[in-house]
């Protein structure tokens, strides 16, 4: 029992002195708030058909189903034309400012509440990706996102460094500000009853808890004197963030898991000929060429076949060895990456390799930001440098920067 003691201490101080995943997790940012992004300005001609108040799925209909499965979506609160042109304008608002980190935890809010109101409202519309990003949007809020590569990291970077000259710094108007504001917003839905209790409160404990956690955080902030308030903060923040990440994890084994075993059970997978007939169906051949080249060889058909079936079963079980992991996930990138092309299905592929960047070894992620510093650096001389992230403690999810604050700001 004593041999492991010391073990269960220093995982039990990982898990609860800092945020894991830091690159990780901003590239989960990143991917999925440009994959929304992407999404909303190339549906931005169809917008109406899709989710306007006029939509083939009608304004009725949606309300009907919101107040039987008690889902979310502020599109059900009017009819107007006006008010669905703002919610589209702030989805794609809050996607932005998410992509670059700006206020990163009220943006993560908001960009959940942008998914949820828009693939809610016309919910026979979305596929596998939109499935994913819709999940991905809630546990998005709950981590630390914005330690690195953010205009978060970057401002408390040169609050650090402000403070290290011994000049002084204001306080953050901006942040309270923009959850004040947050707080109106929902005292006047909720006085309005336009967001649904539900079960033990639903939305309405969600919203208010997530605004009454962020009014603490900033109330021992500005006047705790001790350190320990601050301190047991942070360690719940941490918990909370390094849970979500797991999460995010499991959830992206368990789609790749019961997608093969799905797939084993089909006859077509089993005799190798599976992914011929997508190729040919009109839906998904946005180059019937390419489609006609790929589908007229019946051993890249056969192989193709088996290696999805094989890298889907097989990749939860590589998690425990790096090397066989990162081929596999390069597979599974390179796999949506084309039919990402051959299929005609960017964003379901977009999102999926989203989801699969948790996995990405810390080093790669390291040296392409150090690649992007570079590109940036020439492309505008005089810029920003970046945030020093943490080194790669281990064969597990590296530790976060050595200010943890940075990612549960406004």
């Amino acid at each position: 029992m004593n041999r492991f003691a010391p073990t269960v201490a220093r995982g039990i101080a990982r898990v609860t002195e800092s945020a894991l995943g830091p690159y990780q997790s901003a590239v989960i940012r990143i991917g999925f708030a440009a994959t929304w992004l992407l999404f909303l300005l190339r549906e931005y001609p169809h917008r109406q058909e899709l989710y306007g108040p006029d939509a083939p799925w009608s304004w009725d209909l949606a309300r009907q189903l919101m107040a039987s499965n008690h889902a979310f979506t502020v599109l059900v609160w009017s009819h107007s034309q006006v008010w669905f042109e703002a919610v589209y304008a702030l989805a794609v608002l809050t996607a932005a400012l998410l992509l670059v980190g700006w206020r990163t935890r009220a943006m993560s809010v908001l960009f959940m509440v942008g998914v949820l109101s828009l693939q809610n409202r016309s919910v026979f519309v979305g596929d596998g990706g939109d499935n994913v990003l819709h999940l991905m949007a809630i546990y998005l809020v709950f981590t630390r996102c914005a330690q690195v590569w953010s205009l978060d990291a970057r401002r408390d970077r040169l609050a650090r460094e402000t403070h290290a000259r011994g000049d002084r710094t204001g306080p953050d108007r901006v942040g309270p500000a923009l959850w004040a504001g947050l707080g109106i917003v929902l005292a006047v839905a909720t006085g309005a009853g336009r967001i649904d209790g539900g079960v033990l409160g639903g939305w309405l404990t969600v919203f208010w808890g997530l605004w009454a956690v962020q009014a603490l955080w900033w109330a021992v902030g500005r006047f705790a004197r001790a350190a320990e308030p601050r301190i047991l903060l942070d360690v719940v923040a941490n918990l909370v963030h390094n849970a979500a990440l797991m999460i995010i994890m499991a959830e992206a084994c368990l789609i790749y898991a019961t997608a093969g075993w799905y797939k084993i059970q089909g006859s077509r997978w089993q005799d190798g000929t599976a992914v011929y007939y997508p190729l040919h169906l009109e839906s998904f051949s946005p180059w019937p060429a390419l489609s006609d080249l790929l589908s007229a060889h019946g051993t890249i058909v056969m192989l193709v076949t088996y290696g999805t079936v094989l890298v889907q079963v097989a990749f939860p079980f590589t998690l425990f060895n790096r090397r066989v992991k990162n081929v596999l996930l390069a597979a599974m990138m390179t796999e949506h990456a084309v039919i990402a092309v051959v299929l005609g299905l960017p964003f379901f592929s977009l999102a999926m390799i989203a989801a699969d960047s948790v996995f990405l070894p810390t080093s790669f992620l390291r040296r392409l930001g150090g690649r992007a510093t570079r590109a940036r650096d020439r492309l505008f001389p005089g810029g920003g440098r970046e945030v020093p992230g943490p080194r790669e403690p281990g064969p597990g999810v590296p530790e976060e920067p050595e200010h943890p604050h940075v990612g549960f700001t406004a």
